[in-house]
């Protein structure tokens, strides 16, 4: 108990790549897509993925945030929004902080609409992800995922050539 809640023991798994090179991409062509940068930042759009994606895997730390905690932090120079479009219907997106001090890139949130889950567009998007964030001299892109994410999360990480640096049991 916790709070006068039962708590839940949740394993966080960090992975990397190291290089471009490990890469493996997905194969699958998706024409009717696109991936954009939004520039200039749309809060409004980060938090609609955060809770629309985040809903079923318990992303709640920013629910609390203000408009301006929202813009503050897409402000930053380091943050970068990329979205994934069917035509003009929003798929997914991918948020990018560049920690260009440590030659590193984290991919902060990653996530794909229930309505275009399944469909191979995962490893597709996580594929751009980890070139956009090679795009920079950095040696390293890494993240983190749970538990509670999508049953395939891990799986594509994997798939992706990523590895699995450390893992660890938290409660929540």
């Amino acid at each position: 108990w916790k709070n006068g809640r039962v708590t839940e023991e949740v394993k966080r798994n960090y992975l990397e790549i190291n290089s471009l090179k490990d890469l493996k991409e997905s194969n699958q062509s998706f024409d009717d897509f696109s991936l954009v940068l939004l520039d200039p930042i749309n809060f409004q759009l980060n938090k609609f993925f955060y809770k629309n994606i985040g809903k079923k895997h318990r992303w709640v730390d920013r629910l609390i945030w203000s408009e301006q905690q929202w813009i503050d932090y897409l402000s930053s120079p380091k943050v970068k929004t990329y979205v994934l479009k069917n035509k003009d219907d929003l798929v997914g997106f991918f948020e990018l902080i560049f920690h260009l001090e440590n030659k590193e890139v984290e991919i902060a949130y990653f996530g794909i609409l229930a309505e275009y889950q399944n469909k191979k567009l995962g490893s597709y998007l996580l594929s751009e992800a980890i070139k956009k964030s090679f795009n920079k001299n950095i040696d390293r892109v890494w993240l983190h995922t749970c538990s509670l994410d999508h049953e395939n999360a891990l799986k594509n990480y994997l798939a992706r050539g990523m590895k699995i640096f450390r893992s660890e049991i938290v409660k929540i």
